[in-house]
């Protein structure tokens, strides 16, 4: 806790604005994100709020941050949320996965992060610590992810979760 980043959604246990950080950050430097996700959140400040909205004001507001797919899918996972869950972010693997543009990855950053339950997830800068740890030079995605799913304890699986991403965003660089 004492050495990682002050990051904006660290400071919330707000599934939505979890979900919305995950997202932003596929494919995004995190220096990057963090304007987008203030004003993002600003505009939408809630899951309800971007399921009544229109998708080109969405749209608008993700412009710069690329790969626009992310912004539709979250919209539309909200609206289902919203008309399928009574606006609450489900907690289950399975009902998560059912979401327009949640993957495994979302999947276990939502289920260890924001609902503390012990779930893995495996992005690049984790595999790559993975990959150093177990002394492999390169390691293959489903290996990665039984490694993490392994390893993930049952206490804190958000803070090592983001520990891990952390280590391979700031230490175990590429």
């Amino acid at each position: 806790r004492i050495a990682r980043r002050d990051l904006p959604w660290r400071r919330s246990s707000d599934p939505y604005r979890i979900w919305l950080s995950e997202t932003m950050l596929q494919q995004t430097r995190v220096e990057t994100a963090i304007p987008y996700y203030e004003r993002f959140l600003e505009a939408f400040p809630d899951l309800a709020a971007l399921a009544s909205a229109d998708e080109e004001d969405v749209l608008r507001l993700w412009a710069g941050l690329g790969y626009y797919a992310r912004a539709r899918n979250l919209r539309r996972a909200a609206q289902a949320v919203v008309r399928d869950h009574g606006g609450r972010v489900p907690r289950s693997a399975e009902a998560l996965a059912a979401l327009p543009g949640v993957g495994p990855y979302t999947a276990g950053a939502l289920r260890s992060i924001a609902f503390k339950e012990p779930a893995a997830i495996v992005d690049g800068n984790v595999r790559r610590v993975l990959a150093r740890l177990f002394a492999h030079e390169q390691i293959a995605d489903a290996e990665a992810w039984r490694l993490a799913g392994e390893l993930v304890p049952e206490r804190d699986p958000d803070l090592w979760n983001q520990a891990l991403m952390e280590l391979g965003a700031t230490v175990c660089t590429p």
